[in-house]
């Protein structure tokens, strides 16, 4: 059974400033819980309407009526658990890296953390300005994927002015993704926010411009989603590295 301070607790997770005042978000629905178990963040509390779901020992039993006034969720799915969130990791700048600024939207967040474990991206470097990665909608989106991804924020202008690793950025006009030659194991992709792109101060410190062409005669649409325009420029670098790796 929920007590008033559990429910207090749980609903204030919802605010950025309580989630970092206490060191904890959460995660909804059995997949998504059962990969942050698995892997090294520490689980605070776990409320269930199925506690046989989980072996474990710090679970309370709910209704699915206590569910319904703490889920997140328009359809809560069974389970909501509460972990800490962890001490920021070291980035590790020998593989290639993904740096985002100024990013607003939750989903287009949690989207592009799920794509950057897919083409195996370890680190993802984050404006301070950036929506938090604890935010309940990115969990969600991120689908587990947020429990193994390394999510830094950090001044990025400071950042990328003081490593001498390739930086990459991406616009609307550039060189072609698919005509450049360049292939890097290591380095820096940086993409900017959802409505107005890098800015002019990141766009200085850039290396290389990069765009994906458009394959049609029109002006339209003006641009791609964000998490799209990641997954396409990840896939054409990994594609690249790779046929370098079989030569």
């Amino acid at each position: 059974m929920l007590s008033k301070n559990q429910i207090k607790l749980i609903k204030s997770l919802k605010n950025k400033k309580q989630r970092h005042l206490n060191k904890m978000f959460i995660v909804e629905g059995k997949k998504s819980v059962s990969e942050f178990i698995n892997s090294k963040y520490d689980l605070h509390k776990l409320f269930s309407i199925n506690i046989s779901d989980f072996n474990l020992t710090n679970t309370v039993q709910i209704s699915e009526s206590e569910l319904s006034k703490i889920s997140f969720l328009t359809n809560p799915k069974d389970h909501l658990a509460i972990f800490t969130i962890p001490i920021e990791k070291p980035v590790n700048e020998n593989k290639l890296l993904v740096g985002l600024e100024s990013i607003n939207d939750p989903g287009n967040l949690g989207t592009i953390i799920r794509t950057c474990e897919w083409f195996g991206i370890n680190d993802i470097i984050c404006s301070v300005d950036s929506v938090d990665c604890y935010n309940p909608k990115v969990v969600q989106s991120a689908m587990g994927s947020l429990s193994r991804i390394n999510i830094t924020y950090l001044d990025l202008s400071n950042f990328l002015k003081s490593k001498s690793i390739i930086k990459y950025g991406t616009f609307i006009k550039g060189e072609s993704i698919f005509e450049n030659k360049i292939i890097v194991d290591k380095g820096i992709l940086v993409f900017g926010n959802e409505a107005n792109g890098i800015s002019d101060n990141l766009r200085s410190i850039l290396d290389v411009e990069l765009t994906i062409p458009r394959f049609n005669s029109e002006n339209y649409p003006e641009s791609l989603n964000l998490s799209n325009s990641v997954g396409i420029i990840l896939s054409e670098f990994s594609r690249k590295f790779n046929e370098k790796k079989n030569l």
